[in-house]
């Protein structure tokens, strides 16, 4: 980190120094590839290349290191020789130890969606394994490469993947829809197609349309009997001054036996004088 940190200019602060290694293996073509490179504050300093044995610097801080590097050819060689041999046998040990569950095939869940109906129709791709997949949307046969919008493969919590493939269909009639349909391809298992059906796709918008038609036929319900309500309070009004109306008329006699003082009630009274 010293070193580095004079050739960027540095005289303090925190900084990170990075080494990255490996090796891969094509298990269809049986072909090997290996890395080894360095960073710095998370930027790339210097990396390997295993076909001409040379080092790449891609900022001039590591000129100095790929000249002194590339001059000691018997370490290069040896690096070859590892991430293209011996790095290699030891994937397979570990491959051969973890068959069950590196080399298993899940079959993904496809499913449509839609956020709206000006969106984009997604197709998407769920707990598949390995994440060697291949998406795409068709129309009538032949694979589409306009009005998609493919996006990247990644993980799951369960140790699965899923990608997401958007169709762009402002453009495209409904009645034409039928043309189109989303084709998944993974290594060992049939090419899953799904068809652009309406019924097929999941939305936001038609989960709440669908949630709203119970709340209408529940208004519709409790309107005429809110207005039965209202009715029948206005009718119990109606009637409850013609009752007291009918009362008979307390004399005076009655009156005076108020045993509290107070005036005889209103409807007590006399409706006429003389």
């Amino acid at each position: 980190i010293g070193i580095a940190k004079q050739r960027f200019n540095q005289t303090g602060g925190a900084h990170l120094y990075q080494n990255m290694y490996g090796c891969e293996l094509d298990d269809e073509d049986n072909s090997t590839d290996g890395h080894y490179q360095f960073g710095y504050d998370g930027e790339d300093f210097i990396a390997f290349d295993l076909k001409t044995l040379t080092w790449v610097a891609p900022v001039p801080q590591a000129f100095p290191t790929k000249r002194r590097w590339d001059e000691n050819r018997a370490d290069n060689q040896y690096r070859r020789n590892y991430f293209t041999k011996e790095c290699v046998d030891w994937l397979k040990k570990y491959l051969t130890y973890g068959k069950s569950t590196l080399q298993r095939t899940e079959r993904p869940r496809v499913s449509l969606l839609q956020r709206s109906p000006s969106s984009p129709v997604v197709c998407h791709a769920t707990g598949f394994y390995p994440d060697r997949v291949v998406v795409f949307w068709r129309r009538d046969g032949q694979e589409l490469h306009e009005q998609v919008d493919p996006g990247e493969v990644l993980p799951n919590h369960d140790g699965t993947f899923q990608v997401s493939v958007d169709l762009n269909l402002k453009a495209v009639p409904q009645e034409d829809w039928g043309r189109y349909e989303c084709v998944v391809q993974l290594k060992g298992i049939e090419d899953i197609s799904t068809p652009l059906d309406p019924a097929l796709i999941r939305t936001n918008w038609g989960a709440r349309v669908a949630f709203t038609i119970p709340i209408i036929i529940g208004l519709l319900v409790l309107l005429p009997a809110a207005a039965a309500a209202v009715v029948g309070v206005l009718l119990y009004k109606k009637r409850k001054p013609s009752d007291k109306r009918h009362k008979p008329v307390a004399s005076s006699d009655t009156s005076s036996e108020n045993t509290e003082g107070q005036n005889p009630a209103p409807e007590a009274q006399p409706l006429t004088t003389g």
